[in-house]
């Protein structure tokens, strides 16, 4: 078995063992290894020698506050992350988009919707991994290394992208001047219509991307249909494709 074909490794943080242990058993009925960790400074020691795929974390631990224990994964991990809230306020979920968690889902939770989420998010990381031949795309002056995240502006300025910001605009830039709906983009087909946490992600690219967010030149809003990414992208080693 070649490392790509191996078992997924998902490390769950959660204090309640009966949540965990739903969770545990789901992602194991589907292949999934995982390891539990009962609390944040469990997570963080554990880190030091585990490399997960992805990291399922509830903000309401213990012994530090989910938000913070995101922030120190984000730091020295680049492994996909999930939050996992009980709490009730939208601004909780959406500070956790901000600082780039890659999804997230409201207690209590349908345990099959939790796997469908882990597994959209491998998916996309997946594909932007196994692009090789195409790891710098040009647009209008602006460059986007595929390889390390990171959006260098017209000025030479560089801005380092969080994991979900550059998943989406990997998806813009292989699909330019095409109507993506919602669901493309955050490559699932079970989001539901409340689910506004692409619309986060979008509002937080176009703060790095546009000069004038509140009139984007690149990420266009089809209201109705979805987002264009209204661009002439370049491949230097592929040649240009605006399809």
């Amino acid at each position: 078995m070649t490392e790509a074909d191996s078992p997924k490794l998902i490390v769950i943080v959660e204090d309640d063992p009966d949540v965990a242990r739903i969770i545990e058993q789901v992602l194991n009925d589907f292949a999934f290894r995982t390891v539990w960790c009962r609390s944040a400074g469990d997570l963080l020691r554990r880190l030091r020698s585990l490399a997960p795929d992805l990291c399922i974390i509830d903000l309401g631990l213990p012994d530090m506050d989910g938000i913070e224990v995101m922030q120190r994964v984000r730091a020295q991990s680049g492994c996909g992350i999930v939050i996992l809230t009980g709490r009730a306020h939208i601004s909780d979920r959406v500070m956790g988009l901000e600082l780039g968690a890659d999804d997230y889902v409201l207690k209590p939770f349908e345990p099959r919707e939790l796997v469908a989420r882990v597994r959209s998010i491998l998916r996309r990381r997946e594909s932007a991994h196994s692009s090789q031949s195409r790891q710098v795309a040009e647009f209008s002056g602006w460059r986007f290394n595929l390889a390390n995240n990171t959006l260098t502006a017209p000025n030479n300025e560089e801005h380092q992208l969080s994991t979900s910001e550059a998943d989406l605009l990997k998806v813009f830039v292989g699909n330019p001047n095409r109507i993506l709906q919602r669901e493309q983009l955050m490559g699932t087909r079970d989001l539901a219509p409340t689910d506004r946490s692409i619309d986060v992600r979008i509002s937080r690219l176009r703060r790095k991307l546009e000069p004038d967010a509140e009139s984007p030149a690149f990420i266009k809003t089809v209201y109705g249909a979805g987002y264009l990414f209204l661009a002439t992208v370049n491949w230097p080693s592929a040649g240009p494709s605006s399809q």
